[in-house]
């Protein structure tokens, strides 16, 4: 817990998926990043991380998953408590910051997987990096939803992990990681939504505050 600026993310793919695209868009590695295996312990951790006066500045990369607003108020509801005020009711959709409000506090920043703005997970912002006109994506979907009901093994919301996997398996090096599927640019990094996010993390961690 040492380092002055930190990214919490929940897994492993999150993190590899970060590294991926902060390598392919020249991010400098200023910061750690660390997973925190679920939102549980991720939310449990945050009170603890904003009390180190040695933190600068601290990254939150979460999954909505059923609904942002959930997400959101447990971020906020953190935050209020540990003496940040005057913050947003809602998400920016390019994500958030919260500036610290004394020298004693992090500079905060909110990214709500996939795009701040709808329910998803991780895979569903990796869906917005399959190339356009994918035949093979919109194959791996209609496999996915053809699963009769008594055969599926995954609850709805998780459908989007499903899709992906699927897709990857079908790749020319089948089951690649997504973190290094897009460093062999079966992921297109220079997605618009992938500039967004990269666009969030240099003005948390590499701008001035």
């Amino acid at each position: 817990m040492g380092n002055s600026a930190v990214l919490l993310v929940e897994g492993r793919d999150d993190r590899h998926v970060m590294y991926a695209l902060m390598k392919h868009h020249g991010v400098p590695a200023v910061f750690d990043i660390q997973e925190m295996d679920g939102i549980d312990n991720l939310l449990e951790d945050v009170p603890v991380r904003i009390r180190l006066t040695d933190l600068k500045r601290l990254g939150i990369l979460v999954d909505a998953d059923l609904s942002v607003r959930a997400r959101w108020d447990a971020v906020i509801g953190i935050l209020e408590r540990a003496g940040y005020s005057n913050l947003p009711r809602s998400p920016l959709p390019e994500g958030s910051l919260f500036p610290a409000p004394d020298d004693l506090h992090p500079m905060v920043g909110l990214w709500i997987m996939p795009n701040n703005t709808v329910p998803g997970l991780l895979e569903d912002f990796v869906k917005f990096l399959v190339p356009q006109g994918d035949r093979l994506f919109d194959r791996a979907v209609g496999c996915v939803s053809r699963i009769p009901p008594n055969q599926r093994r995954f609850p709805p919301p998780q459908a989007s992990k499903a899709e992906v996997h699927t897709w990857l398996a079908w790749q020319e090096t089948p089951g690649r990681p997504i973190g290094t599927a897009i460093g062999a640019r079966y992921l297109d990094p220079d997605s618009p939504h992938a500039a967004d996010l990269i666009a969030w993390l240099r003005r948390l961690f590499t701008r001035p505050q």
